[in-house]
């Protein structure tokens, strides 16, 4: 079901799938940007085990906090895995980047019952 961006902005706790630790590329600037906007964010990527210090997950089971919002900045073959693990963790937000999504991850959200935004949180906030 679509969701509300405005409404996700206002949720504190966000995790970026698909960060990456190359700074030119979007899954940095996001992580980094929500950051700096007083979100609490982590990052998801199974290649990286740090960023800038900061401890980075292999998946959403590792992290101990609530999640409320998913970022997602992976492909839809890699992004279905984590829609299905974070619907089993009560996660209801998903915001899909450009790229990120197909109509068959679409129909997955709304499958399980997200509320689904797409459109760019670097755009959206910056």
């Amino acid at each position: 079901m679509l969701g509300n961006q405005n409404d996700m902005f206002k949720k504190k706790n966000w995790v970026v799938i698909g960060v990456t630790n190359k700074k030119h590329r979007f899954g940095y600037r996001i992580w980094t940007l929500l950051q700096d906007l007083g979100y609490n964010v982590y990052g998801i990527n199974p290649n990286i085990n740090e960023i800038d210090g900061i401890k980075i997950y292999d998946n959403l089971r590792e992290i101990e906090d609530n999640i409320d919002v998913i970022n997602m900045v992976v492909n839809p073959e890699i992004g279905k895995n984590h829609l299905e693990v974070g619907h089993e963790l009560g996660i209801q937000d998903v915001f899909f980047q450009p790229g990120s999504y197909d109509q068959e991850i679409i129909d997955l959200a709304d499958k399980l019952g997200y509320r689904r935004v797409t459109g760019c949180v670097y755009a959206s906030l910056s």
